[in-house]
Formats: structure tokens, sequence, C-alpha cells
């Protein structure tokens, strides 16, 4: 149990880098709904952030946004995300882009196109065609492109790939993931989640997004290849459903165009096959948990509904040691910040620093590749081919 060992010493008294305060990084939001704010309480924490703009297509919204926060002297007066950028007496150094999800392309591709990084919220984008369109911009522009995958910055999330990646469970052939909550339809702060012309993608987006770049980036993302792919909207449609009865919305359900579940089988390079499942509204209490099966080891990790933070109990590693078999239960680790701080620091090191996105877009094409895959196999009733375009 050398390895292991080992393993928990690595992750064990991070350094923490120092920050230079004195250097500003001058930071805009794009769209100011709910996520915003997890964006803006994190740029807040950090010392060398000056946030100087803000817009939304909702006239008023943005000026009310940074005001709830207490932040003072940021110009609002934009109609929408170009406006802003256009102004070039911001001298922009950075944009989070908090857009519903079919809105991420557009502004994130002005951004870099006028020299901005960005921090780009997950889902990348909706479609295929539109993550190639951003990768584009991002390479020609030389700037620093991150997505909004916190959870990779958990120790938890971090020892499942110190695991994966140690040889500790031999040759990964199979994985099963996904998450579910068993009444959770995102609906609190209106329809942007559940309607096609704002959201695109239902679950399979919203949340699938972190079950898949869990096990992908554990597995050092491979390349899919096939996807097999379903998805359903029993529950969102109906009028009966219970949130949309507990909080008198019944007219939600002619709104909703998104997928509540999802499913897939994935086959990725190197004969390994990742068994899908994802959702917003089910008869269950759990999709089941994480599992890596390798041919020395196996991983379980613990259910979650969403993968967007941590886990509550510990990761099991289950294998033969000296001819018998045993279970080895991995200590909980505790992560040092909170995890979107953790992201909005990455994001502005490598800013400063000159340094790669910490969250890349080539690996995260990956992720979106099988997200649009699962949507048209769905949409086609068979088996697709996954094609990723060179860049």
């Amino acid at each position: 149990m050398g390895r292991l060992a080992d393993l928990n010493a690595f992750m064990e008294n991070q350094e923490v880098n120092t920050v230079d305060a004195a250097k500003k990084v001058r930071i805009g939001i794009i769209g100011t709904g709910w996520i915003a704010e997890a964006h803006i309480k994190a740029y807040l924490n950090q010392p060398d952030v000056e946030i100087v703009a803000g817009a939304d297509l909702i006239p008023g919204k943005a000026k009310a946004f940074f005001e709830r926060f207490g932040v003072e002297g940021v110009k609002t007066d934009y109609a929408s995300h170009k406006e802003m950028i256009d102004d070039k007496s911001l001298k922009l150094d950075a944009v989070s882009v908090c857009t519903y999800n079919r809105q991420h392309t557009i502004p994130t591709i002005y951004a870099l196109e006028n020299g901005i990084n960005v921090m780009l919220e997950k889902p990348m984008c909706v479609t295929m065609e539109e993550a190639v369109e951003i990768i584009k911009a991002e390479k020609k522009s030389g700037k620093v492109l991150s997505i909004g995958f916190q959870p990779r910055f958990d120790e938890n999330m971090k020892m499942i790939k110190k695991i994966v990646q140690s040889g500790e469970l031999g040759k990964v052939y199979y994985v099963q993931t996904g998450g579910g909550r068993r009444r959770g339809i995102p609906t609190p702060f209106g329809t942007t989640f559940i309607e096609d012309e704002t959201a695109g993608l239902g679950a399979l987006a919203d949340i699938g997004c972190y079950s898949l770049d869990l096990v992908l980036n554990a597995l050092g993302y491979p390349k899919p290849l096939t996807v097999s792919g379903y998805k359903s909207a029993y529950f969102g449609t109906d009028p009966n459903y219970s949130n949309y009865v507990r909080t008198g919305h019944p007219e939600y359900a002619s709104k909703f165009g998104v997928d509540d579940f999802a499913a897939a089988f994935i086959r990725l390079e190197g004969d390994i096959i990742v068994d899908f499942r994802i959702s917003w509204a089910m008869n269950m209490d759990t999709a089941g948990d994480t599992i890596i099966l390798g041919t020395k080891g196996g991983l379980r990790i613990p259910s979650t509904e969403c993968w967007n933070g941590t886990f509550t109990q510990p990761l099991k590693i289950y294998h033969e040691v000296c001819g018998e078999q045993t279970e080895t239960v991995v200590p909980m680790l505790q992560t040092k910040a909170t995890l979107f701080d953790l992201k909005i620091r990455t994001f502005l090191d490598a800013v400063k620093n000159g340094g790669t996105a910490p969250v890349p877009s080539s690996e995260i094409i990956y992720n979106q590749a099988i997200l649009d895959a699962i949507a048209r196999s769905s949409d086609l009733g068979h088996e697709v081919e996954v094609v990723i375009p060179e860049i």
C-alpha cells in the first residue's frame, strides 16, 4: 500500500501562491443572474481584482446586481456584451461569461477577438459546432480561456485522478457514472434553465457535464469514439410535477423544452466503456455510485446529486492483497479554500503570469462532444460516431 500512502502525502500541505495585490486584474461580468453571484463573491475575495463593468440584456439588472453586493464605481449602462467590450476606457483584462447556455458562444468569441481573457461558465456551450468556433477564437487570440469546472480543485476529486493515474487500478476498462435528483428541476430562478431557446440542453448539460468531467479528467481525457444516447422529459412537461404545483407554476410545463433525464453508452479510446446517466427528476433516490473498474482494482465514489462540489463519504478501493480480497478506505481530504475561490484564483494566476488555462478547452471539447453526441443520438434513435475536427 506504499503507493496509496504516497498519494495521501502528496495532497497534504499545499503551498499557497503569493498574490501581487499591486497588480490589479480588471474584470467585467457578462450576465448577472444566479451563477454570477458565485463569481462576484469569489472575485471580491481576491486582493488583486478590480471589478469595473457588467452587462446584462435586462435593463437595470446589472446595476442592481452590483449594488446588492456593495460594489461601487462599476459601469453597467450597456445594452449588450458588445457595448461593454467595445468600451476601451474600461481596459478590461478578463471577463466572466455567466449567461444562459445558448448565449455562451457569442460573448466568449467577441471577448477573445478583442484580446480579453475569458472565464466561461460550464457547460462550454450547447453544440459541437459552437465549441469549435470558440476554440478557433481562443487559439487566434492567444488569450486564456478557462471553463468553469470548480470540482477539479477539490482535494478528494484530485485524489480520484491520482489513484487512477498511479496504476493502482491497473488498466481501466469500465466506468459507471452519473447523478440524480429525485425532484430537482431548476425553476426557482425562472425558466432560463428549462426553455430550449435559452438552455438548449437540460440535466444533460447542467449537471451531466460535471459527472462526465469527473471521470474523463481522472482517465486523462481519452477521446470519445461513439455514443448511444437517450434523453427524455416526462417530468418537466407535466403540469402536475410536484415542484410546479408547490410553487404555483403549472404553466412551466408548457415552456419546458429540454431534457430532465439522459443516459448513454460511451466508447472511449483505450477500450474504455462509460455507462452514464443523469437526472433532474426521477422516481429513485440515486442514480448510483460512480465506479471505475480496472484489471487490478476497482474504485467506488459515493453518489451525489450534481457532482458540482465534493462528496461526503470516503472513496473505497476493492483489490487483492497477497491473494486475498480486501477493501481500502481512502481518508477524506480537506480542501483549504472554497472551490469557486480556487476556480477564480487559478484563472487570475494564468492571466497575470501568462500560464495555461486551469481547465483547458482542449479537454472540455471532448466533454462537449459527448453532450452533443448524446443529444444527436437520442434524436436519431441510434448510435452515432463522435467526430472532433482538428482546430
